[in-house]
């Protein structure tokens, strides 16, 4: 009674079933050695009860004379293809997740020009050399539209440095003599010569690289979820479809429905066993366990590319919870570098004069605020290293000023308290300017020559860019924002005042700082940490979530969990918005994997055939297994379209 038909399926989808399907056996085999049976489990079930009962149809119908054979062998054939389709299709679609990876590692340079000097330093000549065969202190000349082949310092030459491939800063940067460049980003208009610093692995772009692939790999606290349930899913799965297929035979056998529901192809025994491998194949465990990974792999790789690095999932994952912030003043709220902001002559002098006798007596003063005022004296002068008029008795009082005999003339920079026990009357004007200057949160240094008062310098650490429409709008994502800082009470609330956070906390020492943090954990918050020194690590740590401004300290950014590569204030609000949109995202991966499932097993089952006569072949079942996980891939990759919510105007 064997067809040739019969025979030609059994030879066609012999190879299918064994050889192409193989990697279902392997992995069904390695899932059972380890204790944690998978899809592949459910797979290789499914495809073999098909395939070895067509086998036993058709060898039974070659030795009988009237049994009427009924093979299932397309089924195992279809099924296999159709998952395998589903694999390639969810192997092309995580693919995307990691590109954020792949073009990093394009952003460096095959090539470099080196340039070789003689004795004397003088350049003798330039070579072209593979990039990663540049050593520490070599000097690289950069031409205008090439890339910058390793981190280091410009030794000659200016130009503008596009540097948004690596910060996400999008207008270019001016580079000159002395400042820093990173590998990976384009000179735009000048030539440049570098001295490179950091080589190889090194570099900023290899830590980043290094960093992204780290985090892709963490998994995030909520996977656990995903994971205790595939544990169980195929032990029951395949429990269901032997109940399924014995529930439906008993039900044949007994006559449970009429016979006018088989189809004429089959009898009651095949109607059975197409139920229970469709129950079999439908169910999804892999819909699951991509949900979280590939929106954690996305998000990861849109963060790198907007210039906030997350340290993998369980950094995501704290920083949606995050209703509560702690901001460090110097260097998050602040830029963090002293600069001049006013000066006040009380005696009849030329402006340029006073900051020449002040820039000399400042010269040789390490003190931030004395380097500030030298730099804004230069501004007086064309020529780069304007020379300064000699200094002579240089005294320096740590935390009060500094005194020395500039041209004759005795000159004195400091403080109130500096100038009383200098014998110096202070005018009811100059402390009444000292008063003005403390509400504003700036620091007035009084300048006196030969024992007189002559002016008042006000210098100011700048509030970032926009620091109080970012707070404004954390405000509105329902995150409470709180200061921190070292520094005196008067500035701080004169800062807070300035950016709009009510709870300030002055003159904290390092640990009174994560001491602050455990506090509000405390009374329930999840709180984030930003802040950019060497002082505020231990609070990084405390948090629930620590972010680094990216041009703080190597400890600082070492101890947070996600880095702030532009150290722009707006970039905070990206993480938080990025991480909540994520785990909205794998929320719905779940509520879809979770809900395909639900539905899918009984429509398999068989629950809508006695009233529709509507079944689901195993084929179409494989179909709908594999879309599942497609469908959930795709949903993370929309993730690569992400936009920060605000855009400040600068």
């Amino acid at each position: 009674m064997m067809s040739i038909g019969e025979l030609l399926r059994w030879i066609l989808s012999t190879p299918v079933q064994f050889v192409i399907g193989r990697k279902f056996y392997t992995g069904a085999y390695k899932a059972i050695c380890h204790g944690s049976p998978n899809m592949d489990v459910l797979i290789a079930l499914g495809t073999n009860t098909a395939y070895f009962y067509s086998v036993y149809s058709v060898l039974r119908a070659a030795t009988s004379e009237n049994y009427m054979s009924t093979d299932f062998f397309e089924t195992s054939s279809m099924l296999i293809s159709f998952i395998l389709l589903g694999k390639y299709l969810e192997i092309l679609a995580k693919g995307k997740t990691s590109e954020a990876i792949a073009k990093l590692m394009d952003l460096a340079p095959e090539t470099a020009t080196l340039l070789m000097y003689d004795y004397e330093g003088n350049v003798v000549g330039e070579k072209e050399i593979d990039s990663r065969l540049i050593q520490k202190n070599d000097v690289i000349k950069v031409v205008p539209g090439g890339k910058v082949a390793s981190d280091g310092f410009v030794i000659w030459g200016q130009s503008h440095v596009n540097e948004s491939m690596i910060t996400g800063e999008s207008r270019p940067v001016a580079k000159r003599k002395g400042d820093t460049v990173i590998g990976g980003t384009v000179n735009e208009n000048g030539v440049l010569h570098v001295r490179a610093t950091f080589v190889g692995s090194e570099t900023a772009l290899a830590q980043i690289v290094r960093l992204v692939e780290s985090a892709q790999m963490a998994k995030a606290p909520v996977q656990k979820f995903a994971d205790q349930i595939s544990r169980v899913f195929v032990p029951l799965v395949i429990v269901l479809s032997l109940l399924t297929w014995l529930v439906w035979f008993l039900a044949g056998r007994f006559h449970g429905y009429p016979y006018s529901w088989i189809p004429s192809s089959m009898d009651s025994f095949q109607l059975a066993l197409q139920f229970g491998i469709s129950v079999m194949v439908i169910a999804c465990p892999c819909a699951l366990g991509l949900a979280t990974p590939t929106a954690v792999m996305v998000a990861t790789g849109v963060g790198a590319s907007q210039g906030v690095l997350i340290k993998g999932g369980q950094a995501l994952e704290s920083a949606q919870k995050v209703n509560c912030i702690v901001f460090d003043k110097t260097g998050t709220l602040t830029v963090g570098k002293p600069v001049v902001v006013n000066t006040r002559l009380l005696k009849n002098m030329v402006l340029r004069e006073f900051f020449d006798y002040v820039a000399a007596a400042e010269d040789n003063s390490e003190h931030p605020l004395a380097k500030a005022i030298v730099e804004h004296a230069k501004k007086f002068y064309s020529e780069e290293n304007h020379i300064w008029p000699e200094a002579r008795d240089f005294i320096s009082v740590p935390g009060h000023g500094v005194r020395a005999k500039v041209c004759d003339r005795s000159v004195i920079v400091g403080n109130k308290s500096f100038m009383l026990s200098s014998s110096i009357d202070i005018p009811v004007e100059a402390s009444e300017i000292l008063m003005e200057e403390e509400e504003k949160a700036q620091t007035g240094i009084i300048v006196a020559m030969d024992q007189e008062v002559v002016g008042i310098i006000s210098v100011s650490d700048p509030i970032k860019p926009n620091a109080r429409e970012v707070i404004s709008y954390l405000k509105s994502m329902n995150v409470e924002s709180i200061m921190v800082t070292g520094d005196n009470w008067g500035t701080a609330n004169a800062i807070g005042k300035e950016v709009g956070i009510e709870k300030i906390i002055a003159e904290a020492k390092p640990e009174q700082k994560a001491e602050k943090v455990k506090e509000l954990q405390l009374l329930g918050k999840t709180v984030a940490m930003v802040g950019d020194g060497i002082n505020d690590s231990p609070a990084l740590v405390s948090a629930n979530v620590g972010l680094a401004i990216g041009a703080g300290t190597d400890v600082a950014i070492e101890a947070a969990d996600i880095v702030l590569m532009k150290s722009n204030l707006e970039d905070v609000i990206t993480a938080i918005d990025l991480s909540r949109k994520t785990f909205f995202r794998i929320r719905m991966n779940y509520v879809w994997a979770l809900g395909y499932n639900v539905i899918g097993i009984p429509i398999a089952a068989g629950v809508l055939f006695p009233s529709t006569r509507f079944r689901l072949p195993p084929w179409v079942a494989g179909a709908a297994m594999a879309a599942s996980s497609v469908s959930v891939v795709c949903w993370s990759l929309l993730l690569r379209y992400y936009k920060s919510p605000k855009k400040f105007d600068n």
